[in-house]
């Protein structure tokens, strides 16, 4: 499996320095090269924390209704079920580290969807999937809930990952972007 991957539409890059499989589930470790203009809508997890630690650049991070710009060497945890966001609103393109704990291959996985859906020309050009039903899938694998405003689709995806899982889709998307060679 790819240890690297980009995605060509908004051109972000992430290296799997750790991931869920080769640690026993304790922890996911990237390195994202995140644009300018990237970043997240405001989202959660309930299963894990996220840890920043910024390399180059500055990341923008907002917290319900805090925002903090990380510089290098600076870091920041984002707690389970604390709403976050993260951006670079900067010209320059920002990398920094993300540190998942507990370790999640279901988060590795989603991006690996994300990124090859944008490879397949399957998303919009921000990146995100055309499919409503391949966004749900990635949502819900991803453990990326939305919240605030978004927090209203939550219902929806339920029901588009029903019709995902009778459908085969969340397993033919694993079986195309997540193949473990």
């Amino acid at each position: 499996m790819e240890r690297t991957i980009i995605n060509p539409v908004i051109k972000d890059q992430v290296t799997f320095t750790q991931t869920a499989r080769t640690t026993n589930g304790r922890i996911t470790t990237l390195q994202v090269t995140l644009m300018p203009g990237g970043g997240t809508p405001l989202h959660y997890h309930r299963n894990f924390s996220e840890t920043f630690i910024v390399v180059t650049g500055a990341l923008t991070i907002t917290m319900k209704k805090e925002t903090l710009v990380l510089g290098a060497g600076q870091k920041l945890t984002v707690a389970p079920g604390q709403w976050h966001r993260f951006s670079n609103v900067s010209p320059e393109p920002v990398v920094f580290t993300t540190v998942v704990l507990p370790g999640s291959e279901g988060f590795e996985n989603a991006l690996r969807i994300l990124y090859g859906l944008a490879g397949d020309r399957k998303t919009d050009k921000k990146g995100i999937p055309k499919s409503l039903l391949a966004l749900a899938v990635v949502s819900k694998i991803s453990d990326m809930r939305p919240a605030g405003a978004g927090a209203l689709m939550i219902p929806f995806f339920g029901l588009l990952n029903f019709i995902a899982g009778i459908s085969g889709l969340q397993k033919k998307l694993v079986n195309r972007y997540c193949s473990h060679t």
